[in-house]
C-alpha cells in the first residue's frame, strides 16, 4: 500500500494528464465542455476515479459520458506513460454531483432569505405582548429591596429543603440516611 502523500501525488498527476488529454487529444464530437474536478486514487494505486462536470443539458452529459467511456483505453495508456509507475491504475469516470448539490443549497438559502424577509415585513407593525423589556434590571431591584419601606426582603425558595424533608420522612428507619441498602451491604465490615 502506498502512503497517502504518494496517492495524492499520483491523483494530481492523473488530474493534469486527463485534463490535458481532454483538451488536446480527444476529438470525439460527442464530448462536450468537460471539466475534471477531482481524482481519487485507492491506497494501492490500482484504481482511479475521475470526477468531472459537463456544462450543458442532460443529453450533452450522456453524450460526454459515452465519449469518455469510449476513450478510456487511450486515456489509461497516456496516463500510464505520464506516471511512469509499474502498474497503471484502471480509470473510472464519475459525473460529479457537486454542482447539483451546490444549486440545491443555493435554492434553500434563497428560500430562507425570502421567508426571513416575509417575517420581517409581517413584524414591522407588531407590538410586544407584555412589556418591551420583560427582564428586571439591577437598578430596579435595588430600590425594591429597601427594608425601610416596610416591605420584607425576598426569601430564597425553600422547595429543595422541602423535597429533602419529604424523602427523609419516607426513608426506612433501619437504613442510615443517604446510603441505600445495596451500598451498605457492599461495605467492608472490618473497616
Amino acid at each position: 500500500m502506498a502512503d497517502a502523500a504518494r496517492a495524492r501525488k499520483v491523483a494530481d498527476r492523473i488530474h493534469q494528464t486527463v485534463a490535458r488529454l481532454l483538451e488536446r487529444r480527444i476529438k470525439d464530437p460527442r464530448l462536450g465542455f468537460v471539466t475534471v474536478t477531482d481524482v481519487r486514487v485507492t491506497g494501492d494505486l490500482q484504481q482511479a476515479t475521475v470526477f468531472y462536470t459537463v456544462y450543458g443539458s442532460d443529453r450533452e452529459r450522456r453524450d460526454s459520458q459515452a465519449a469518455l467511456r469510449s476513450a478510456s483505453g487511450l486515456i489509461r495508456s497516456e496516463v500510464g506513460k505520464a506516471l511512469g509507475i509499474r502498474l497503471t491504475p484502471s480509470i473510472a469516470f464519475q459525473l460529479d454531483a457537486l454542482p447539483t448539490q451546490a444549486r440545491t443549497f443555493e435554492d434553500a438559502l434563497s428560500q430562507a432569505r425570502q421567508r426571513d424577509a416575509e417575517i420581517a415585513k409581517a413584524s414591522e407593525g407588531a407590538q410586544y405582548a407584555g412589556d418591551a423589556d420583560p427582564y428586571r434590571h439591577d437598578e430596579e431591584e435595588a430600590g425594591d429591596d429597601d427594608p425601610a419601606d416596610g416591605a420584607a426582603a425576598p426569601v430564597a425558595s425553600s422547595a429543595p429543603a422541602e423535597a429533602y424533608r419529604a424523602v427523609e420522612a419516607d426513608w426506612p428507619e433501619d437504613e442510615p440516611a443517604g446510603v441505600p441498602e445495596a451500598a451498605a451491604a457492599d461495605e467492608d465490615p472490618k473497616a
